[in-house]
């Protein structure tokens, strides 16, 4: 019984997709700003840095509520 109740939970995960656009969106603004930095790497970079880990920080804040 648990090994059809592990394949229900996982196929009812794979078909599910109301988060994909957050995940696509977060993962093209990650690679915008990671590609700035290596292009302007003394200017932009510190800010880079200090706005990811403002994300961390705040993500770490929500996980543990």
């Amino acid at each position: 019984m648990k090994t059809l109740w592990k394949r229900f939970l996982r196929a009812k995960i794979w078909r599910d997709t109301r988060g994909q656009d957050f995940i696509e969106y977060a993962l093209l603004v990650a690679f915008m700003s990671v590609t700035v930095a290596a292009t302007f790497p003394t200017a932009v970079t510190k800010h880079v840095l200090q706005i990811f880990s403002k994300v961390k920080s705040y993500t770490n804040d929500a996980a543990t509520l």
